[in-house]
Formats: C-alpha cells, structure tokens, sequence
C-alpha cells in the first residue's frame, strides 16, 4: 500500500513536471516571438522572408501559440506511457510525441509558405492593397468564419477537447508509433485550427496583437469548459472582423495597413533583420524617407 501511494505520488510529480516544462516553454517562445518580431507588423501581405528565416519564426510561434492549448493530450500521452512503463512495457519519452506534433504544425507553415509565393508570383498587382488586397484579406477571414460551422471543424475540435479516447484506443508501441501518434494529433490540430491561422496571415502574419488574439481563441475553443459552444460565436465574429476589414481597413482596431508609415518602418526593420530579403511596398515620399531617417539613423540604405 505504501509502495503504492508513493507511486502515484511520484505520477503526479511527473505529471506537474510536464505541465511545468510546457507552460515554461511557452512563455520562454512567447518572450523569442515578442522579441524577434516587435515592430515588424507590416499587416496584411506581409513578405515572408527566406524559407529558413520563416520557419525559425514560424516554429517559434506554433510552440508559443499551441503548447498550452496542447498541454492536456501532452499530459494524457506521458501518464499513459508512464502506466504502461510501471506495468512492465515499453516507455516513449513526451518529448518525441511533441516533436512530431510539431512537425506537423511546420509542414503545414511551409505549405502556407509555398502558397503565399506562389500567389505574389501568379496574382501580379492584384493582391496588393490598394487593388484588390484588402477584399482578398476579407474574404478569407469570412471563409475561416464560415469553416467554423463545418462537421470537419466539429470533428477535429472534438478529437482535441477530449484526447483520452483516442489514446486508449489508438496507441501505437514504441517510438515509431508514438511519432505516428504525435503526427495525427497534429492533423487533428491543424484540421481544427487552420482556419484561425488564415485569419493571422490575413491580419498580419508577424503581428504580435493579432497572434495572441488566435492564441487566445484557440485556447478558448480547445481548453476552456464548454468551449465547443464558442464555435457559433466566432464564426459571426470571424465574419464580422473579414466585413469590417474588406469595407473599412482603416478603422479596424491593431490593424497595420501596408500602404502606412507604420508598415514601411516595419519592412525596413524586417530588411535589416535578414538582409537580402525581398520587400514588396509601395514608393516610399520624400516625407516618409526623412521620418526613416529621423528614426533609424542616416545609414539605413532603402530599397
């Protein structure tokens, strides 16, 4: 009785310890994010960068954003492996089950990647602003709203509000199954949370206000008690935001306008931070060339 009291003592160390290591790794990815990231919203269509520079920072944002959304099928996996471990069969460390969630998050981060560059190569000067930017801006927020409502965004919130069943009656032995078992809890993810990921590219992929707006969002929809009922009510709202962008950008609180002095500062610091990186902006007047200046020393060359 003893011997077993102390080991659902030690359980639940182990488990606080993981709840530890996730929170603390999210706050430690939302300190990189704020720090590599403030004053680079550039708002809608802001340029990506280099392929590399892009998924350093995109990574960086799925932990700070889903870790804590994650936490609780984190915690269900390591209990479970943790049980069968006691019971004699093999033990899969957390840590490959999270990496492969990960990757999951990345490879949908670079399909938007490949995605984005092949719109700004195909679409010309349709997508900027002035033209038909901010209606394609809209739009896909609306279509994220509207996905709200769909059975596969039901299904996937399920999976991820209520991640026991699928542990008991999906695993998979070894590291090669928990690696499979990582990698589809991912696609649930991805599947529940994609369409709040087009609202952030389309508000401004590098905007640290809109990202902890998504995250929040996420965390209430995933964590929260009751919080499959929030899907109706950020939809209208998801709707509304895509309305509101599309008709009157300019009034649309935290939002970065690409044509603003506010934008082109953030593309000269996003240029100084990865040389070399392209920056689609408009001509920049003599006035806003002597603001740079004034701000950012006499020596910073612009395109």
């Amino acid at each position: 009785m003893s011997a077993h009291a102390g080991s659902r003592g030690w359980s639940q160390r182990s488990q606080l310890a993981i709840v530890a290591i996730l929170l603390g790794a999210a706050l430690v990815t939302w300190i990189v994010t704020v720090s590599r990231m403030h004053g680079m919203d550039a708002g809608p269509g802001t340029d990506l960068g280099s392929v590399g520079w892009y998924v350093g920072v995109w990574v960086t944002m799925m932990a700070a954003m889903m870790f804590p959304a994650a936490a609780p099928m984190v915690l269900i996996f390591h209990r479970v492996s943790r049980e069968r471990a006691r019971r004699g069969q093999s033990f899969v460390p957390t840590w490959i089950f999270v990496l492969a969630y990960l990757a999951v998050w990345t490879l949908y981060g670079l399909a938007a990647y490949g995605l984005y560059r092949l719109v700004v190569h195909v679409g010309g000067n349709f997508f900027d602003w002035d033209h038909g930017g901010r209606w394609v801006a809209g739009a896909a927020i609306v279509a994220a709203g509207i996905y709200e409502l769909t059975p596969l965004k039901s299904v996937c919130l399920r999976h991820c509000r209520s991640p026991m069943h699928y542990v008991l009656g999906h695993w998979r032995q070894g590291r090669l199954g928990a690696v499979r078992m990582g990698a589809e809890h991912g696609a649930y993810c991805v599947g529940c949370c994609w369409g709040l990921m087009i609202v952030l590219f389309a508000l401004g992929v590098m905007s640290l206000t809109w990202m902890a707006v998504v995250a929040g969002l996420i965390f209430a929809q995933k964590v929260l008690p009751r919080g499959e009922a929030l899907t109706t009510p950020f939809a209208v709202l998801l709707i509304g935001i895509g309305i509101w962008v599309a008709a009157a950008p300019g009034s649309v609180p935290g939002l970065t306008l690409p044509t603003s002095p506010g934008a082109d500062r953030a593309r000269a610091r996003m240029m100084h931070m990865e040389p070399g990186m392209p920056m689609k902006a408009r001509p920049m007047q003599p006035a806003e060339m002597q603001q740079m200046k004034t701000q950012t020393g006499p020596d910073m060359s612009m395109p």
